[in-house]
């Protein structure tokens, strides 16, 4: 099967003259993260729960993934370790679907069997190697920054088999997350571009492609699941005539004015 980009019609194109450099998120925009972790999920848990069903599997991804209680947001701002948001989400999930004993010695033996699953399920999504081989053929520099720590990222991006990618902002790089300007902006100071001439992309459009729009960049909201913008909560519009919306990175290439691009499956 054959995917042309030429079949997609993105967006206006950025203003502001040519792109100088690309910045991407990391989960769900070039990696499918979420797909890794439900099959990690299902090995960890298969002990606990034998006789789930791959609906049931699915299931309780999908109230992991729901994350209710923000662990992961709370790690992000250094309330938890990584393992401990990882066993608080799984303890709201086994608690959810009333397995009794899911105790402390169960949750640390399902934290470390999930841990080595799944970066045996990460998987870069098919439109990723097509485009940074258009960028590299145009001569633009591309990397990425992260809402995680610097080396758990790059194991991932060279776990699915993009290890091309050298230039990696993580959470730990200035002590700081997105949407705070300066992770951005340490993107480009890497990438050697100025904001004004970076695209950043992202799945996340309040945290991606607001926060970068408002740190000087112009923030590309990758919606791959044609979902509505959430309402920004500040009530405030700044920046966001910068936004522009693709619904995959085959249309980011029409954008920046590339060669069709072509994945073959």
């Amino acid at each position: 099967m054959e995917t042309d980009a030429t079949q997609s019609t993105p967006g206006p194109p950025p203003s502001k003259g040519r792109v100088g450099g690309v910045l991407f998120d990391i989960d769900e925009t070039l990696v499918d993260l979420y797909q890794a972790m439900r099959d990690a999920m299902e090995v960890a848990g298969r002990d606990l729960l034998p006789a789930n069903t791959a609906q049931d599997w699915d299931l309780f991804a999908a109230i992991y993934m729901a994350d209710t209680h923000n662990y992961y947001d709370r790690y992000v701002a250094g309330e938890f370790t990584f393992a401990q948001q990882r066993g608080l989400r799984a303890r709201v999930v086994f608690d959810q679907l009333g397995t009794a004993d899911f105790d402390e010695v169960r949750e640390q033996r399902w934290i470390e069997d999930f841990e080595v699953a799944q970066p045996l399920s990460i998987r870069a999504f098919e439109d990723v190697v097509p485009i940074l081989d258009a960028l590299d053929a145009a001569g633009i520099p591309y990397g990425c920054v992260s809402n995680n720590v610097y080396d758990y990222q790059r194991a991932k991006l060279d776990q699915a088999g993009l290890a091309r990618i050298q230039v990696l902002v993580g959470i730990d790089t200035l002590d700081a997350a997105k949407p705070a300007p300066q992770v951005f902006l340490e993107g480009c100071r890497q990438l050697g571009t100025r904001p004004a001439q970076t695209l950043y992309v992202g799945d996340n459009y309040l945290i991606d492609a607001v926060g970068s729009a408002r740190a000087g960049l112009r923030g590309v909201w990758l919606n791959r699941e044609d979902a509505l913008a959430p309402s920004n909560p500040e009530g405030s519009t700044e920046g966001l005539d910068e936004i522009t919306e693709i619904t995959n990175l085959f249309e980011l290439g029409l954008l920046l004015a590339l060669e069709p691009l072509e994945v073959r499956l």
